[in-house]
């Protein structure tokens, strides 16, 4: 990777969870602009995967709220910052530029020279369950996909296979596509229930009654496969199914949208060279510096003397870690200032006009 084809970037945030977003937030204050890298399609990380539609009742000043809510109103609080996001990406690579700052590179191919780094990966990057079938992986991107379906299904034999709120979407949304609506629609389970919204599993009920969505109960065992217009090129053709009883069942597949959830990986953080302890990052708690000038760690990646999992200790963390790259980046103490009085945030955040610039 080289400096000339890498995106020049005051900030790198890894990881799109509430501590990432909040680390955006506080940057944004400190008038440093941030890319993001998550390797899911959306933010909000831990919360938005496990906690979606769950009630948190820990975070300052708001009762409750879910999930969903608490992605949804960060994301409205980097709004202004207008945060570059690059996802669906996992970092490989993260070295000392030669010029100073650092270097990293995306399985995606994307490469950033940031002058700081945040990580802020959590337990590390959630990457979507597959199956354990012999040579699915070949059909990944073609005919196999993770989260979200192809723009057109119409026409197509389309197996959803999950449990919960993602794949009972993903499955009214592809019956239901009117005159692009697939061929057929089979939600595959391991059981015949299901954990999603009650308007949602009302509507999956309507669509089976209606024949428009067949819900299977049982294992995917194995694919077949049939030779594509290339002969070189297969394509999947179907899903066997083994199912309670010990039979087995055919399901003709052109599509195959895994909703099986996410695990965490903590991937190539370990090869950084960096200090870890059980798997996390060892800080210092002033700065949240993880041992590199101008490379820090916040939220649940990072360890040190009485430790506490909690989002909102993540936040604390990030003010700090945001404070510290501001004076390393100037070379100088950097100024408190209040959001309640200060002009010159008034301004970062959108909320008063921009002064004139001097004559």
């Amino acid at each position: 990777m080289q400096n000339a084809r890498a995106i020049e970037a005051d900030a790198v945030v890894i990881g799109a969870g509430p501590v990432g977003l909040f680390q955006v937030f506080q940057l944004g204050l400190q008038g440093i602009a941030a890319h993001v890298i998550d390797a899911l399609p959306h933010v909000g990380g831990q919360c938005a995967e496990l906690y979606a539609d769950k009630p948190l009742y820990d975070i300052p000043g708001v009762p409750m709220c879910t999930g969903r809510e608490l992605v949804d109103l960060l994301a409205r609080q980097i709004a202004p910052f207008s945060p570059q996001l690059h996802l669906s990406q996992r970092v490989e690579t993260l070295q000392p530029g030669p010029e100073g700052g650092f270097l990293l590179s995306t399985d995606a191919g994307t490469a950033l020279h940031a002058r700081t780094v945040f990580i802020a990966a959590g337990v590390g990057a959630f990457v979507p369950r597959t199956l354990k079938i012999e040579g699915i992986e070949r059909f990944h991107g073609t005919q196999v996909f993770h989260h979200d379906a192809p723009a057109d299904t119409a026409g197509r034999h389309v197996v959803v296979h999950g449990g919960e709120d993602t794949a009972v979407a993903r499955a009214i949304a592809c019956a239901e596509h009117g005159p692009q609506s697939a061929a057929s629609v089979v939600l595959l389970y391991r059981r015949d229930a299901f954990q999603a919204p009650p308007q949602a599993l009302a509507r999956l009920q309507a669509l089976r009654a209606e024949g428009r969505i067949r819900v299977v109960v049982g294992q995917a065992t194995g694919i077949e496969g049939a030779e594509g217009t290339d002969s070189a090129l297969p394509r999947l053709s179907a899903l066997r199914v083994l199912t309670p009883d010990g039979t087995e069942q055919r399901l003709p597949t052109d599509v195959l949208l895994l909703c099986l959830g996410v695990s965490p990986r903590l991937g190539p953080i370990a090869d950084w060279g960096l200090v870890l302890e059980r798997k996390q990052l060892v800080v210092d708690t002033a700065t949240f510096s993880a041992g590199v000038p101008g490379l820090y760690a916040v939220g649940d990646i990072n360890t040190y003397p009485g430790k506490r999992k909690l989002i909102l200790c993540g936040f604390h963390e990030a003010t700090l870690a945001a404070f510290a790259a501001a004076e390393h980046l100037a070379g100088a103490p950097v100024a408190l200032q209040y959001t309640t009085t200060s002009s010159r945030l008034h301004e970062r955040l959108g909320v008063a006009p921009a002064r004139p610039a001097a004559a």
